[in-house]
């Protein structure tokens, strides 16, 4: 049976760290501030937002919603945007996806300032993770990263194969895994024969969201496995993309859904932010 990562806990440890500096910054005079957008009533993403508001007020991190209706234009969230970039106690900017299909997210995504892009999505920051120079992270693959840290395994020179090649979670994954020396393999739906490459991997991560989509047999006794999927099986019951009951009995270690993933995707953003009131105030 594998070592259940638990995401809850280590998560827990990336808040008590992320509230203890907020207190710090507020010693020197510095305010954290987060602005979280919305725009329609899309009933996950009211879910996601009001998560990161409870997160932002257990740690000292100020937060201001906007709720905009469904129908706004691109015009008007791209004015919001720009007047949050010239707010100084807004520290982070996160415009919640998906946005209303009338509304082009490359656009809004390359309208927040780099330096207030708590997501790390601007082409910016995706370049400066390209490269290995970079302070703010997407928030779901630094998670991932620190839950695999968590088991203590050294990257350098294991093959980690990830499953999914998402600007959110695939691509940024392989290259944090990639800048610590891990062979790095990128699958996705027009890869042949997944089974064989998964079966390669010392560290699997999942990251496509089909639910069960990786079986017992398409895992390497021992791996690591990171599932990043958040699904509903036949019976509304929340599932990853990992077959988890069967899975667990290969792996030596693994992520369950809920309780992995998901808690350090909440906490690297609160972290995210932090980083970005120290960038904005000459602290880094």
């Amino acid at each position: 049976m594998s070592r259940i990562i638990d995401g809850k806990a280590i998560s827990a440890q990336v808040k008590e760290n992320v509230g203890r500096e907020v207190a710090e910054l507020k010693e020197k005079g510095v305010a954290v501030g987060l602005a979280v957008v919305i725009v329609g009533d899309d009933p996950a993403s009211r879910v996601y937002v009001n998560s990161k508001k409870k997160t932002c007020g257990e740690l000292g991190i100020s937060s201001e919603e906007y709720a905009l209706p469904a129908e706004t234009t691109e015009e008007e969230l791209l004015a919001l945007v720009q007047k949050l970039n010239e707010k100084p106690e807004v520290n982070g900017i996160l415009v919640q996806l998906p946005l209303p299909k009338q509304i082009d997210e490359k656009k809004v995504i390359a309208a927040i300032s780099p330096q207030k892009d708590v997501d790390a999505f601007h082409a910016e920051n995706v370049g400066k993770i390209m490269i290995g120079s970079y302070q703010m992270l997407p928030c779901t693959p630094a998670g991932c990263m620190d839950l695999i840290h968590s088991t203590g395994i050294d990257l350098t020179g294991k093959h980690c194969v990830v499953v999914g090649r998402s600007n959110i979670v695939g691509k940024p994954m392989a290259m944090l895994l990639l800048h610590e020396n891990a062979t790095v393999t990128i699958c996705h739906s027009r890869t042949r024969d997944l089974k064989s490459v998964c079966l390669q991997a010392d560290v699997l991560v999942a990251a496509v969201g089909k639910e069960k989509l990786i079986t017992a047999d398409m895992v390497k006794p021992g791996a690591v496995v990171i599932d990043v999927g958040m699904n509903r099986d036949a019976n509304g019951k929340l599932c990853g993309d990992v077959d988890f009951a069967a899975v667990s009995q290969v792996a030596s270690a693994i992520t369950p859904v809920p309780g992995g993933v998901g808690p350090m995707t909440i906490a690297t953003l609160m972290r995210n932010t932090v980083t970005a009131a120290k960038l904005q105030n000459g602290l880094l």
